[in-house]
């Protein structure tokens, strides 16, 4: 499922951000962008949102900055250098007897009074205010994917109507169909000079036979069962993509034996329509948490 979230925490000096995307993917899979000094955190960012997310291709990236002081922090002055400069151009005046105004902007200037230090960070000193910014940039794409998921399941619901309303029609035309075909079998048998009786044995007995090899009794019953099965897991409040997965599997098994038995039109064109709606349900449900 899709979504974008962003989170930021000041602390102990240091402003943190994190942002996060997610797009559809069967799996579960993270991706994270982190500062080289941070690497050691990836392992906890990764554990934090399999927590909360087990579907989708999860982008995350990770920044910090230093305050105003910590930035100072980063500055070094060399004195001693400063005080060696003035020293060594005061003297080189003496020397070549040229008169020049000597600025403390002149010895800033020179090489190595001003030093910029590069400060180590503690990954495990900083992690907390990593994480604050990680579980608000969370809460924010949850949010969005949930919204995204009462979408889906708005749709999910209207197929599964849809599918609900063609089992319903293959109940009304099963029994019609075993009665449409004793009558043929009766008249061609007639046309062939065979006059026989509806109820002479041995037609009642290919009767029985036609109607036991297509009979759809128990495949309509299991089917009606998943359906019910779909709607109650769309209501639940966790994650149920995989579960859902399975039902439309099973779905699609029973659909397809309906189809292998029908002996009817009306029969297969119910079917095809059924294949048609659920096709799109299993597409639907890969992206679903």
């Amino acid at each position: 499922m899709t979504g974008y979230g962003r989170g930021e925490c000041v602390k102990d000096g240091f402003k943190f951000t994190v942002e996060l995307n997610s797009v559809n993917r069967k799996q579960n899979d993270v991706s994270i962008n982190l500062p080289k000094e941070l690497a050691e955190l990836e392992p906890r960012i990764r554990d934090a949102i399999n927590a909360q997310l087990s579907r989708g291709r999860i982008n995350v990236i990770v920044s910090y900055h230093r305050g105003a002081g910590k930035a100072e922090e980063q500055i070094e002055l060399d004195v001693a250098m400063a005080k060696a400069y003035y020293r060594a151009i005061q003297k080189l005046q003496k020397q070549i007897k040229l008169d020049g105004s000597l600025t403390l902007d002149t010895i800033l200037r020179a090489p190595g009074v001003l030093k910029l230090v590069e400060s180590t960070v503690d990954a495990e000193e900083i992690w907390p205010g990593v994480e604050t910014a990680l579980q608000k940039a969370l809460v924010k794409m949850i949010r969005m994917r949930e919204r995204e998921g009462k979408f889906l399941a708005a749709d999910l619901s209207r197929r599964l109507d849809a599918i609900a309303m063609g089992v319903e029609m293959i109940c009304k035309a099963a029994p019609v169909a075993v009665k449409r075909y004793r009558e043929q079998l009766h008249a061609r048998l007639n046309e062939a000079g065979l006059n026989m009786p509806l109820d002479d044995e041995r037609l009642v007995k290919e009767v029985v036979i036609f109607a036991d090899r297509c009979d759809i009794t128990e495949e309509l019953t299991r089917l009606k069962s998943h359906l019910s099965q779909f709607h109650l897991q769309l209501r639940a409040d966790e994650p149920v993509g995989r579960t859902l997965d399975f039902l439309a599997q099973e779905m699609n098994r029973e659909i397809n034996t309906i189809g292998s038995k029908a002996n009817a039109a009306e029969i297969s064109q119910q079917v095809v329509k059924m294949k048609a709606e659920l096709e799109k349900i299993r597409e639907q449900v890969q992206n679903i948490e």
